[in-house]
């Protein structure tokens, strides 16, 4: 009878806190990614001289993320002031907003705001405007898939900020937009000063001082609702598994007009190239799941030592051409690709020895740009598989990927309960049973 004995004001407190508890560790954890527990931009804020009212800083953005990377229309990063700092001028990088430089009579500033905002120069910047690693339109290659191209550099020379490492102050409150919102920053932190080789390869020189930022990227914050979804189908099942409904929003044309816009529209070019046609918000093509991608997993082939399978990815977004697109895709089987079409192929291994995931892109200058929504808005590949005896089946969804991410989001998979499955195992003795009889009466019918 114990157990029925009613909750006491210390239990219902003690299962309150548990509650509060359990969503507080949710939240601080959200921008963990298990498949790249490492991942962060890191930025360095390197003093490497002294002016009279200030000094000259390099400031490097390093893109330690595997998969993810900085898109079009790049990077804007911003900070607040601790003093009354000025960018006297920049190089490599500009701030959007001059601010107020009504108190300096001759040659203002670059920049008086106190929390100024900096993009990168675009690529065609004159020389003596460069320096190393900047100019690329604010766009930075994933760790993994451009190894040689995963940094951006500006330098700007900074006054009313002290002229040395007691009286200088780091900024604070720093701020990453890639392009839109979903990265959180942490404060500037004291590091080891940074060293340079110079070009020649000769000379070591150092910073005066280092300050680190660390960056954490959360899909949350990026975006309310997902970016992508999951689509199944298979050789041995006329079933095509289409991406849940509403996956991505739903279709309300109704009390939102212009959520979405119908491939078979007339008006279709205008409202593309209507109002809003730069922003970073969707304009999607309306379908039920209301995504801007979509990724399709086909079982396409069964041979006899190995297995085939048909990826596509699809954009059903009509304001975004996805350039430097990649796929993450965890798979027990990718420990056993044996060849992959069209596509470039990685693997990842977060699991230390386990080879369960893989990071597919395009080839350069043939499919890795991902045209925008339309007849052209799609890539697509063949991966082959050799089968392990000991694991491969095709039973209870196995083909399946268990995880995909399209360019770092996380995208919903159909629910495992609608999977394509196996035929009926006693189906097909029923119809062999049929087959075998009829066989036998029409043999008795012509032979009697």
């Amino acid at each position: 009878m114990d157990r029925f004995k009613p909750l006491t004001r210390f239990s219902v407190s003690a299962i309150v806190v548990a509650i509060f508890l359990s969503s507080l560790h949710f939240t601080c954890t959200e921008a963990y990614d298990a498949l790249d527990p490492n991942g962060n931009i890191t930025i360095k804020w390197d003093i490497i001289s002294w002016t009279p009212d200030g000094y000259v800083a390099v400031v490097t953005m390093y893109n330690f993320q595997q998969y993810r990377h900085i898109s079009p229309p790049g990077w804007t990063l911003g900070w607040t002031w601790a003093k009354k700092e000025v960018i006297w001028s920049m190089m490599g990088g500009q701030a959007t907003d001059q601010g107020d430089c009504s108190r300096y009579k001759t040659s203002p500033p670059h920049c008086c705001k106190k929390t100024p905002s900096i993009v990168d120069l675009l690529p065609g910047t004159p020389y003596n405007q460069q320096i190393a690693n900047c100019c690329k339109g604010g766009v930075i290659n994933s760790w993994a898939q451009e190894p040689n191209n995963y940094a951006s550099s500006f330098q700007l020379s900074v006054g009313a900020a002290g002229t040395s490492n007691k009286t200088v102050k780091p900024p604070k409150n720093f701020t990453l937009l890639a392009p839109g919102p979903g990265y959180t920053c942490g404060p500037a932190v004291v590091g080891k000063p940074t060293k340079f080789l110079t070009p020649d390869g000769r000379r070591v020189t150092q910073a005066m001082m280092t300050w680190n930022v660390t960056c954490t990227y959360s899909q949350f914050l990026a975006q309310k609702t997902p970016t992508c979804c999951v689509s199944l189908s298979s050789f041995y099942n006329d079933t095509i598994v289409p991406c849940p409904t509403c996956t991505c929003g739903c279709q309300n044309n109704d009390t939102h007009p212009g959520s979405c816009v119908n491939a078979n529209s007339p008006y279709l070019a205008s409202v593309v190239n209507g109002p809003g046609k730069n922003s970073l918000t969707p304009l999607v093509q309306c379908t039920k799941h209301m995504c801007p991608i979509r990724v399709h997993w086909h079982v396409k082939l069964n041979y006899k030592e190995y297995w085939r399978v048909k990826v596509t990815v699809t954009n059903f977004n009509y304001r975004m051409n996805y350039s430097q697109w990649n796929l993450v895709v965890q798979h027990p089987n990718f420990d056993n690709l044996t060849q992959i079409f069209s596509f470039n192929y990685k693997p990842l291994t977060p699991y230390s020895s386990i080879n369960d995931t893989a990071m597919l892109w395009g080839v350069k200058f043939y499919n890795d740009f991902l045209n925008q929504a339309g007849p052209l808005g799609n890539v697509q590949s063949e991966l082959l598989f050799q089968k392990d005896k000991l694991t491969f089946t095709f039973e209870k969804g196995w083909a399946f990927p268990r995880r995909v991410y399209f360019n770092g989001d996380n995208c919903v998979m159909p629910p495992p309960d609608a999977y394509p499955h196996l035929p009926n195992a006693s189906s097909r003795v029923k119809f062999s049973t049929l087959v075998f009889f009829m066989a036998s009466l029409i043999f008795f019918c012509l032979f009697e």
